[in-house]
């Protein structure tokens, strides 16, 4: 069984694509992925709408969202854990959550660029 779970918006380009690197340097299998685009399973813990508005990810019986929750996936990857491991710091994580916040506001923008790629 994984050590994590990760819900994701597959219906998004940028989501899809991060996944899709995170699945490749999960190599022992630690991160179970659902993708909610393809529908809620009973695995879901919250509201689908309230986890496609944020990042969220369950590590063992904790709930995380945002920059904890990157957080968690990058301690499961060997090779982004030192990452991972630093923002367990409460400074290191504040700034990350920062910065996942303004991630948030520019994600429609982003999202739209990021479709027009794939037409192309």
């Amino acid at each position: 069984m994984s050590e994590l779970t990760v819900w994701y918006d597959g219906a998004c380009p940028l989501c899809r694509r991060e996944i899709a690197f995170f699945r490749r340097l999960d190599r022992r299998g630690h991160i179970t992925f659902v993708n909610l685009a393809e529908g809620a399973d009973e695995s879901c813990p919250l509201d689908p709408a309230e986890l496609l508005s944020r990042f969220h990810a369950r590590e063992g019986e904790r709930m995380l969202s945002g920059a904890e929750a990157f957080a968690a996936m990058w301690r499961a990857v060997p090779l982004l854990r030192p990452l991972g491991l630093m923002a367990r710091s409460p400074q290191v994580l504040r700034v990350l959550e920062a910065l996942y916040r303004r991630f948030l506001r520019a994600r429609p923008r982003l999202q739209r660029w990021a479709r027009r790629l794939e037409g192309a």
